[in-house]
């Protein structure tokens, strides 16, 4: 009994390491056939890298502002008598706007005037007869006092009147209407907003570490989310003379030219300062740069050395390079160091890929088809 309970142990345990014998013989053999076999190259679109011209930029963010603009508001406290603008009216220099009542200022003018032939008559037989003798200095003296007085009256009336009449300070065009016939303004009361379009500025600020880079009449670049496809131009007409002591930022404004009245005051607008061009740089698409939290790398095409016959294709493979990005601007980038011109990089199905990786070159990647398919 005791025999045969060895000999039942022995083989199960015979059974058992034949199996897993021959289930470790077929995975060392399935190793190394994979070892020895040859890995298929993956399809890859390219670029040359090619030395290019590189306008650096400064890129900021800003508000735009009236060349000129003010706040039209009467200086002093009266009815509103006649209005002679409409809403949105396009305004001339020194154009009537709006008259307050007058009435008893244009009376009181009035009757001054009445008195004025009568004052300058009195003061030139006062004047003869002082010549004459017939009269005393203190009367001639009298006569031009009044003569002055009622002259300085008539002014002072004038004066009153004109300041009840509202006139433009500049050409513009002239806002929404803040007032009605017949309304009470006290002094200051808005009466309308008039703004000159032709010319705006803009206000904006960078960092101090930039400051030295920045100049009187650098060209600026802006765009704003109300005309996203076109791009206005300007210069940097102002620099403020100190920087801000708790957020260390400049601040800076510039000029546009607005002939078309695009722009309008208290828009939010991105723009970018131009700095002197850089020649024979290299600029690489940003679709042929992976990112990730270790930095910016690319792979580089090289070509694998001939083997057997030289009518066999030629054959490459990727290495993985370390780069840093210097700037960025829509679809491109600009590389500080880590490639050179005449290298040739991967741009399209690098996401495969890995250092030492074969890759067949193609020129219309069948890689994008499939990810517009796959989208549809």
């Amino acid at each position: 009994m005791k025999k045969w309970y060895v000999f039942s142990v022995l083989l199960c345990v015979l059974l058992f390491g034949s199996v897993f014998g021959f289930h470790l013989f077929k995975q060392q053999k399935i190793a190394e056939f994979m070892a020895q076999r040859e890995l298929p190259a993956l399809p890859v679109e390219v670029t040359q890298i090619n030395p290019q011209s590189w306008t650096p930029q400064i890129p900021a963010i800003g508000f735009i502002e009236p060349y000129q603009g003010v706040t039209v508001a009467t200086q002093v406290s009266g009815i509103v008598d006649k209005i002679h603008f409409a809403s949105g009216d396009t305004i001339e220099q020194g154009q009537l706007l709006l008259e307050l009542e007058t009435k008893v200022e244009k009376a009181n003018l009035a009757a001054a005037e009445a008195k004025l032939p009568a004052i300058s008559n009195t003061l030139k037989r006062t004047r003869s007869l002082y010549q004459q003798g017939s009269v005393s200095k203190g009367a001639l003296d009298e006569a031009e006092s009044n003569f002055s007085s009622l002259k300085a009256e008539i002014l002072a009336l004038k004066a009153t009147i004109e300041r009840r009449e509202i006139r433009a300070p500049f050409d513009g065009v002239i806002g929404i209407r803040q007032v009605n016939l017949g309304q009470y303004l006290q002094s200051g009361d808005e009466i309308a907003r008039l703004e000159n379009l032709d010319r705006m500025l803009i206000r904006f600020i960078v960092p101090q570490k930039e400051l030295a880079k920045l100049t009187i009449g650098a060209t600026i670049d802006i765009t704003t989310d109300a005309y996203p496809e076109r791009a206005f131009e300007g210069a940097i007409s102002a620099i403020e003379p100190t920087v801000d002591i708790d957020s260390g930022v400049i601040q800076l404004q510039a000029e546009i030219p607005n002939a078309d009245q695009l722009l309008r005051s208290g828009m939010y607008a991105e723009l970018n300062v131009r700095q002197p061009e850089l020649v024979n740089q290299v600029v690489i698409p940003l679709r042929a740069i992976s990112f990730s939290l270790y930095g910016e790398s690319v792979y580089v095409v090289e070509t694998l050395p001939a083997e057997g016959d030289e009518d066999d294709e030629t054959q490459y493979q990727v290495r993985q390079k370390t780069i840093k990005v210097a700037e960025r601007r829509g679809d491109y980038a600009l590389v500080a160091s880590g490639v050179t011109a005449g290298e040739t990089l991967v741009t399209a199905g690098q996401v495969r890929l890995q250092n030492g990786a074969k890759v067949k070159i193609v020129e219309d990647s069948f890689i994008n088809n499939n990810a517009e398919f796959s989208r549809d």
